[in-house]
């Protein structure tokens, strides 16, 4: 390749069950498209809106290793991050409406980013149209080796006494770090400093340097250097401890109550793609997440495979835009 919530596991009946589901769908959809098109005969270009080696490109890259697999095209990743994680989107709106361009993207794009911003360039709910969720995942507050925190209390405490003099790495404005960290913030009364950076590698090696203080990442980049001891893992964001690192609590378990985030991946393409396109595309990323191999890879990142019809992944989009609007505007965040 060059370069530019329930789960399920591997070997499991339902596993099983939506295998053969997806690939039987699938040849049924190949039929239906037209014998001229001969749809997909070339590669499929995948433009993921975060850095390599953010949280986004490593799952991103999975699903393209899988989907070329089972789809028998190469799937070309674009990385293009930028624009508070809208500048990927607007390419891929303004691409052909083929099948040819698809878009991972990441709940920080399709549901936060555009209530940070006065005017996004993209109204993704029009502009968009799904084709399957990929994944659900937890987030992780990590404090770097040079700090004193221990515990997700001592950073409290510390701010509290001293506004302003820490510092919250995210890997881009508009992510899910970013406006976790604003909720977490907010939650509990304490100001510290957002610094936004281009893709999550890059905020975790000034984390590890000591340049900043705290970040919020997603399990799968975090995992190694939490693992390896150069960052330390305070607490995780979801209903529930990660299998990861059962010995890390959940942001309510040290200490603050009603805390719970979690965040998702999905594949979009242009709002008027080929239905056609669509079915064949959701089948196959349905059969490529929860392939043996697609599923032990991701599960191994911290996130879960979650499969599902372009309409159900819609409806989680349109329910969490309504609610990271709400706690945007409550929080007072916006691009900085």
């Amino acid at each position: 390749m060059r370069n530019t919530s329930g789960s399920i596991v591997p070997g499991s009946p339902l596993r099983a069950s939506t295998t053969t589901c997806a690939a039987v769908c699938a040849a049924v959809m190949l039929q239906a498209l037209p014998a001229a098109a001969a749809w997909p005969e070339r590669p499929i270009r995948m433009i993921v809106p975060q850095a390599i080696g953010s949280s986004t490109d490593n799952v991103a890259r999975i699903v393209a290793t899988e989907l070329a697999r089972e789809i028998g095209q190469q799937i070309v990743v674009d990385n293009r991050p930028g624009g508070a994680l809208q500048l990927g989107l607007e390419l891929t709106v303004q691409a052909p409406a083929d099948g040819y361009t698809i878009a991972y993207a990441p709940i920080g794009a399709l549901a936060i980013a555009p209530h940070l911003m006065a005017k996004p360039p993209v109204n993704a709910v029009r502009d968009l149209g799904p084709v399957a969720q990929t994944v659900t995942g937890h987030q992780v507050i990590l404090a770097g080796q040079k700090t004193p925190f221990m515990n997700l209390q001592d950073v409290i405490v510390y701010a509290k006494k001293n506004p302003g003099k820490l510092f919250n790495a995210s890997s881009s404005n508009g992510s899910p770090g970013h406006i976790g960290f604003e909720l977490f913030k907010s939650m509990t009364g304490i100001n510290v400093v957002h610094v936004p950076y281009k893709g999550g590698a890059a905020a975790l090696v000034d984390l590890m340097g000591g340049q900043v203080q705290l970040m919020m990442e997603g399990l799968n980049s975090a995992t190694p250097h939490v693992k390896a001891g150069r960052v330390r893992g305070l607490a995780v964001t979801g209903p529930k401890r990660s299998p990861l690192f059962p010995d890390i609590p959940t942001v309510v378990e040290a200490g603050v109550p009603d805390y719970v985030v979690t965040v998702w991946h999905g594949v979009v393409a242009p709002v008027k793609t080929p239905r056609a396109a669509i079915k064949v595309l959701n089948a196959m990323v349905n059969k490529a997440i929860t392939s043996p191999e697609g599923s032990r890879r991701i599960l191994a990142l911290g996130s879960e495979p979650h499969p599902g019809t372009p309409e159900e992944f819609w409806k989680l989009v349109r329910s969490d835009r309504e609610r990271w609007g709400e706690v945007i505007r409550r929080a007072g965040a916006k691009i900085d």
